[in-house]
């Protein structure tokens, strides 16, 4: 009869790094592995930040994507990376690294969102309002030194940034919840393209409630994995004791499973990289560029990706960058 391999618990001890110099230090034992790995499994589980992160520069590049969205996925590497470097060796400095890294992809993606569309003297304000926000931020938290301002401040400017998109998704793409279609068929006059018959209007509503539909599926699972990857953070605070006891009783290697602090790695990443592939395609749509891209998404437990499609031209030659129409020379 075949029996679940069961490897005893080593004691929690010190390591390479020690001390320990953070302001947290989470469910996991430290060095029960390896000397090397303060928290081996709260930092190898950001490998899918470094995967993700990696995933997402390349189709930036290669589809060319808003310059934005390349510089977010960066900073997402940097969270990554990050998190990696704190969860191995619990020094401050790196834990800095990992939460303010957070914030400021966060804010990052908060410009994309209002940014769009907006004049240049808008988006140069709004970008040194959220420069002064990153840094007063990362002042007062290093005053602090208390972990719960990082998570609130997270956590709301998170809510900021996806009720936002979605707010946008709705009342612009959505054809029976846009105010008038007038603007459109102006910017597409000036831009010398032909204003759409009724038949090409049609089609272009059936079209964009096509991808309402998908976004909103997007939407739904970064959501859940967002609201499953905190729910699961809290668990592991609060019945730290009672998980330490069923790992040991459990034992290696399944006794990983129950490292709470892991799995909120696991399910924030796949909830940040949904977002920036949603805010990309929600840009593209905005720019009234549905027939140059396509979201590739085969399966729900798959990872989307907006790809150029072959056969149409350059980015460049598109009428539309951030929401204002490109002249013309």
């Amino acid at each position: 009869m075949w029996q679940s391999p069961l490897i005893p618990y080593p004691p929690a001890g010190t390591g390479y790094w020690t001390p320990v110099t953070s302001t947290l230090n989470w469910c996991e034992e430290d060095y029960y592995a390896t000397v090397y790995f303060a928290e081996i499994i709260n930092a190898l589980t950001n490998v899918l930040f470094l995967c993700l992160g990696v995933k997402g520069i390349r189709s930036c590049l290669k589809n060319g994507h808003d310059s934005v969205f390349l510089v977010a996925f960066l900073g997402y590497l940097v969270v990554g990376f990050g998190s990696f470097l704190f969860h191995s060796t619990l020094k401050y400095p790196m834990q800095l690294v990992d939460e303010l890294s957070m914030i400021y992809t966060t804010c990052l993606m908060c410009y994309a969102i209002f940014s769009y569309s907006k004049s240049t003297s808008t988006r140069t304000i709004l970008a040194l309002f959220l420069v002064s926000l990153s840094v007063f931020i990362t002042l007062y938290y290093h005053y602090l030194q208390d972990p719960v301002f990082h998570q609130n401040t997270y956590a709301l400017l998170t809510t900021v940034v996806v009720f936002r998109s979605m707010w946008i998704m709705e009342f612009t793409l959505r054809p029976s919840r846009r105010k008038s279609r007038e603007e459109d068929r102006l910017a597409q006059l000036q831009a010398g393209m032909s204003v759409p018959t009724k038949e090409e209007q049609e089609y272009q509503n059936t079209r964009d409630l096509k991808i309402i539909k998908t976004m909103w599926m997007m939407v739904g699972v970064g959501l859940a994995a967002f609201l499953g990857g905190f729910a699961v953070w809290g668990l592991d605070n609060v019945y730290c004791s009672t998980l330490r006891e069923w790992r040991r009783i459990i034992g290696l290697p399944w006794g990983i499973l129950l490292e709470g602090h892991g799995w909120w790695h696991l399910l924030t990443g796949i909830g940040a990289y949904m977002y920036i592939v949603w805010g990309i395609w929600l840009r593209h749509c905005l720019n009234h560029r549905q027939e140059e891209y396509d979201l590739y998404w085969p399966r729900l437990f798959s990872w989307p990706d907006v790809r150029r499609k072959e056969q149409t031209a350059h980015p460049s030659k598109a009428p539309y960058q951030n929401g204002t129409v490109k002249k013309s020379t």
